[in-house]
């Protein structure tokens, strides 16, 4: 059989067309560097969109990949596997919290969240109790419940009607916050810091009116750490910088290591919430991609990784903000770690368009913010390459 090429041309024949795919064939990873199917380098300062904490190629990885699929790649959840308990034990204990799901992806942590949520009000026997908020600006997925939570209309235009009994309350704004709970509510979705919404964090005083009023009207906190959990923004969850105390929270991208792999954590407030058959996944918790959570979060903690983090994330700061002072283009930078967003005056895909023709990747989202999220073990000299990138981008510019 005759290989179609890889093209832009064949991927429109192949694939319905839900993706603008960049221009390039990648062919494999060596460390902070994509490399094209033409020699050419990327400095990825993306990582597979927040997934691949540890660059590419770690050998503590693939080591735990090979190793667990040479013995078992897949057995379902009938069974109790090793990895499986390992991981959870890992998880666990790094919350403080109860019991734990594993699914395949974020999404679908999401959704078994909404499920638990929902199943522990009507355990609490007002039948009234079924209303899940989420936050303006928000995103938590693609499937029908996380869409319905999920803020912006060009992800829901034309896949309505959505999930019953659902409603957004307006970012950091407790008047709003206060209006919208109640004792119908069941559970509050919020992202500590929201990723695809542009890089904006929940104010404290938002969170201590939100706990106060759990405390009222009886409902679940549910922290989404999907993008800022695994330790992007210098702690393990980014809720834990707040004391944003969560009942459940959904946890996914990086925790694979690169494979699919999501988890639901729980208080011991939902611990007993789910009984045999309510909920389940033939693929979650896969033993391959347990196997890699493990060796993903011993890497960060022998790596010293979250303290990486915050540092390398403290030198960006300042280089942008000198970047800022410079060129007008920059109307703000909000970072939190390595979670970053630089807003800019005109559509930031022009930038990301830019920077790809220099080698550096980056993301635009909420239409005018440039984002980073590099590989959690980035280098000082590999960011100042992209900050340097960056420089001549505004530079040429404003040269015309």
């Amino acid at each position: 059989m005759k290989h179609l090429p890889i093209t832009r041309e064949t991927e429109q024949q192949l694939f319905f067309h839900n993706y603008a795919r960049l221009p390039i064939a990648v062919s494999h990873g060596e460390g902070m560097w994509l490399v094209g199917d033409d020699g050419t380098r990327y400095l990825d300062m993306l990582s597979g969109i927040g997934v691949n904490a540890l660059g590419y190629g770690d050998k503590r990885l693939v080591e735990a990949i090979s190793t667990q699929a040479a013995k078992l790649i897949h057995a379902s959840n009938l069974f109790m596997m090793q990895p499986q308990f390992e991981l959870a034990e890992k998880l666990l204990e790094l919350s403080g919290l109860s019991k734990l799901f594993f699914a395949n992806s974020g999404t679908e942590a999401i959704e078994a969240a909404i499920k638990m949520a929902r199943k522990w009000a009507a355990q609490s026997g007002d039948q009234h109790k079924k209303e899940v908020l989420s936050l303006s600006n928000c995103f938590h997925g693609r499937t029908y419940g996380a869409l319905s939570l999920t803020a912006k209309a060009k992800y829901s235009d034309g896949f309505e009607p959505l999930l019953p009994e659902t409603g957004m309350i307006t970012f950091n704004d407790i008047a709003d916050l206060e209006t919208k709970v109640s004792v119908k509510t069941a559970a509050v979705f919020i992202e500590v810091v929201q990723g695809e919404g542009g890089i904006h964090r929940i104010s404290q005083p938002f969170i201590d009116r939100l706990k106060e009023l759990r405390q009222q009207y009886n409902f679940l906190i549910v922290a989404d750490e999907i993008q800022a959990g695994c330790g992007r923004t210098g702690t393990f969850f980014s809720y834990t910088q707040l004391n944003a105390d969560p009942d459940l929270v959904c946890l996914a991208k990086p925790l694979g290591g690169g494979l699919p792999l999501s988890a639901v954590i729980g208080s011991e407030k939902v611990a007993d919430v789910l009984s045999y058959g309510n909920h389940g996944t033939t693929f979650g918790g896969n033993p391959v991609a347990c196997a890699a959570g493990i060796a993903m979060i011993n890497a960060i903690d022998e790596d010293k990784l979250m303290e990486n983090a915050s540092a390398i994330g403290s030198y960006i700061h300042d280089k942008l903000q000198l970047l800022a002072a410079k060129h007008p283009q920059i109307l703000e930078i909000r970072q939190y770690g390595l979670m970053i967003g630089i807003t800019v005056d005109k559509e930031a895909k022009y930038y990301v368009e830019q920077a790809l023709q220099k080698g550096v990747l980056v993301n635009a989202t909420s239409v005018n913010v440039i984002r980073l999220l590099p590989p959690l073990c980035i280098t000082r000299e590999e960011a100042q390459h992209c900050i340097d990138t960056l420089d001549e981008i505004f530079s040429e510019e404003s040269a015309g």
